[in-house]
């Protein structure tokens, strides 16, 4: 399975595509960090992420999307950012008929480090295990959109049969 993880952002908007499934061992595919300007208007940053995205979709053809779920912040402009930013992501898998996962940041730290309330510096190093690497994904970001994208290989596998079985439970029986 392929995933393209992405931890919305508005300045920093990271992307990681990891191929994998449970119990085998993960690949990075593909990680960076699309940017935007503050000083742009808010149209131009949005349309700046999905012109990014649309072209790593493209390239990378995953077969699922991960999207950090935005959860409540004192700063209610960092949020909407952040919300509008993984927005874009959304629509953008769902344009390509892929379906889309939204993971908590403490689900993603968990299956990564085992540790819901694990700190970046954990994440990446855990990332970087997972993962081979020699160096660590940079900013935190990229680290995080990787994690993502590992939390949903282990269990979006899981989530997708158990959807499916139940799919099927209810088309039988609706036959009956």
């Amino acid at each position: 399975m392929r995933v393209l993880g992405v931890d919305p952002g508005l300045t920093r908007c990271g992307v990681g595509v990891v191929d994998g499934a449970p119990g085998a061992p993960l690949r990075l595919v593909h990680v960076t960090v699309l940017r935007t300007s503050p000083d742009e208007d808010i149209a131009a940053r949005l349309l700046g992420i999905e012109t990014g995205l649309e072209a790593l979709l493209e390239e990378y053809a995953p077969d699922a999307v991960a999207v950090e779920r935005v959860f409540a912040q004192h700063n209610v402009r960092t949020v909407m950012g952040t919300a509008q930013a993984g927005a874009i992501a959304i629509v953008a898998a769902a344009r390509r008929g892929l379906p889309v996962a939204l993971h908590t940041p403490s689900e993603a730290k968990a299956a990564v480090t085992g540790n819901g309330r694990a700190d970046k510096a954990q994440v990446t190093t855990m990332v970087s295990r997972l993962l081979r690497l020699e160096t660590a994904p940079k900013p935190a970001d990229a680290a995080d959109a990787l994690a993502l994208a590992i939390c949903h290989v282990w269990r979006g596998g899981a989530q997708a049969r158990l959807e499916a079985a139940r799919r099927a439970v209810r088309q039988t029986g609706s036959r009956s």
